[in-house]
């Protein structure tokens, strides 16, 4: 039998979908709250399981989990009867409980644990166990720079569901990174490496570590810049997402803009900044269907949504369309993905599925290439 720890931080990614840019710290979570934020992990948990109960051998799978909303409820949800270990404050969970739930599953000698969160979660892993212990992170939270995350919630299913199955995978150390999150929210990206967990080694299944640095390819960023400006239409609402390269378009036009945030412009002009997924929700209804997404993938990763750009919701992406996703990206930036395709992680399979295929990606002046995305 596959024993397996879960371990879920049900604040996980909850200040993303209402541009607080992070969860951690108590007060963002009351902000993100106050917002109308709901939490996200623990359905990205049960999407997980739901794949670990359909594709694993019956009775492979052993779940020892922490009560409530750190793993029972979702387990017991799934179909699973856990080992119920710990105890938990009823209102609220902290970094401490995830750090000692990660200690004592270490100490019971578990095959693996199974974790949902983000960067700052790795972090609480990477303090509480042994390098030697095996885990895996279901991705949920905001801002994902480490190694360690499968790159869906059902990736992280299948991979439990081939060790528990005896097939053969091989296990790596990764690194755990975290950002500064107050200056992430000013628009200062500051990594830092703060160790390695061992993890699956699937290259299909895991994300790898974000790349780093400013894109350098400044009159290419120009180029790409002046093909969307030449082709914007009068009257369209155009979302623009986070990152350098989407910047370059801004800078182009002279407007200011938010480096990781999302924000929403027309006729050259900036509507607002620093928008949540309400506000987009408002503004696409409001637009007469006329609006289009300005996105361009995670370096390193290749994530085009899901990682750092929450804001654009199920619900927006649907209504604005397939079609009016428009990709931008240097060709150094897909070069370095070395073939593995574009990713998608919207926290909906179905709309997921429905944006899989080939996808046109301007690179630069008038340039453009087809790429895959999965």
């Amino acid at each position: 039998m596959f024993r397996v720890g879960l371990i879920i931080n049900p604040l996980a990614g909850i200040g993303g979908a209402v541009a607080l840019k992070g969860s951690d710290g108590e007060e963002t979570v009351a902000e993100a709250l106050s917002r109308g934020a709901e939490p996200r992990a623990p359905q990205r948990a049960i999407r997980a399981l739901g794949v670990v109960s359909e594709g694993a051998n019956p009775g492979a799978v052993a779940l020892v989990t922490y009560p409530g909303p750190m793993g029972e409820d979702v387990a017991r949800h799934c179909g699973f009867n856990p080992e119920v270990i710990g105890d938990i404050h009823p209102n609220v969970t902290t970094p401490e409980d995830t750090e000692l739930a990660a200690k004592t599953m270490s100490e019971m000698g578990l095959d693996m644990i199974l974790f949902v969160g983000g960067d700052g979660t790795a972090r609480n892993i990477c303090d509480a166990i042994p390098e030697s212990q095996p885990v895996l992170g279901i991705p949920a939270g905001v801002k994902m720079h480490s190694g360690v995350y499968a790159i869906t919630p059902e990736a992280a299913g299948e991979l439990v569901c081939r060790l528990a199955n005896g097939e053969l995978v091989d296990i790596r150390q990764q690194e755990v990174r975290d950002i500064d999150e107050e200056a992430f929210r000013q628009g200062n990206v500051r990594a830092r490496y703060y160790g390695d967990l061992l993890v699956p080694e699937e290259g299909r299944f895991m994300q790898h570590v974000k790349s780093g640095g400013q894109e350098v390819e400044a009159l290419v960023l120009q180029d790409i810049a002046g093909t969307l400006i030449e082709e914007m239409e009068d009257d369209d609402l155009y979302i623009i997402g986070p990152g350098s390269t989407t910047r370059g378009l801004m800078e182009e036009l002279g407007l200011e803009n938010t480096l990781l945030g999302v924000d929403l412009i027309r006729n050259r002009q900036v509507l607002a900044l620093d928008v949540t997924g309400s506000d987009i929700e408002q503004a696409v209804a409001a637009a007469d269907g006329r609006v289009k997404i300005v996105i361009t993938p995670i370096g390193g990763q290749g994530h085009l949504l899901g990682r750092g750009n929450h804001q654009l919701t199920p619900s927006v992406i649907r209504q604005v369309g397939r079609d009016n996703l428009v990709v931008i990206a240097t060709k150094t930036k897909i070069t370095a993905l070395n073939g593995r395709p574009l990713l998608v992680d919207s926290n909906d399979p179905v709309l997921d599925k429905a944006l899989a295929g080939y996808i046109p990606v301007t690179t630069g002046y008038r340039d453009r290439i087809l790429y895959p995305v999965s």
